[in-house]
């Protein structure tokens, strides 16, 4: 088994003290920091998957994207250099009146380990404040809204249109239980994720 193999394997199954470890061995054999950060989204895009079929649930998946965490620390600085492998700046934040954030941290993670930066508003985000994020950080080209609730909705809707009134070129992505895709369509969101690894998947598409 190649190291780069090695790393998906365990990234996979969430071994956060072999990962980085693994990560500089993987870099030691030659291998492109670009191509094992990919092995790594790839992995988490496997456990994605997983979670979306509930074969595992949100502790195995928070521990494997904990793991990636650690080989992207490895690989951050080799990457800082290389622009191709930035989406650009993401905010991301539940909105107002819902205090939820497990599903909103994974969605953070896996975004952020498929190349972007991101700046997290953290919980019961006024809409407003979605518009100033954007004004106050350089290259953002995507916004990120999850709405746990169902009494969230609305606050979610307002949101999506208040970003898209200020006019200003960014994408938005809207998620969380009770969203749908025929919701998101509705409320004027560019594009809708029904959990963390297909969160990031549609990122990468939508601002491609």
């Amino acid at each position: 088994m190649s190291k780069i193999q090695e790393v998906k394997a365990k990234v996979e199954i969430g071994k956060t003290k072999l990962v980085p470890g693994l990560v500089q061995e993987a870099l030691d054999e030659g291998n492109a920091p670009g191509e094992i950060l990919q092995a790594m989204v790839d992995s988490m895009s496997v456990v994605g998957e997983k979670f979306s079929s509930g074969e595992i649930f949100v502790p195995e998946m928070l521990i494997a994207a904990k793991a990636m965490a650690k080989g992207v620390d490895v690989l951050r600085p080799l990457l800082a250099g290389d622009t191709s492998a930035s989406l650009g700046t993401c905010i991301i934040g539940t909105v107002a009146g819902d205090l939820h954030d497990i599903g909103k941290n994974l969605v953070s993670m896996m975004i952020e380990s498929a190349g972007f930066t991101i700046v997290d508003l953290g919980v019961d985000v006024p809409a407003e404040r979605f518009v100033e994020a954007i004004k106050e950080n350089e290259n953002v080209t995507l916004v990120a809204c999850s709405g746990l609730l169902t009494t969230t909705m609305p606050a979610l809707k307002e949101a999506v249109q208040t970003i898209k009134a200020s006019g200003l070129d960014v994408k938005v992505i809207v998620g969380g239980a009770p969203v749908t895709p025929e919701y998101a369509a509705e409320i004027g969101a560019d594009g809708f994720a029904p959990d963390a690894g297909s969160a990031a998947v549609k990122a990468k598409e939508m601002v491609a």
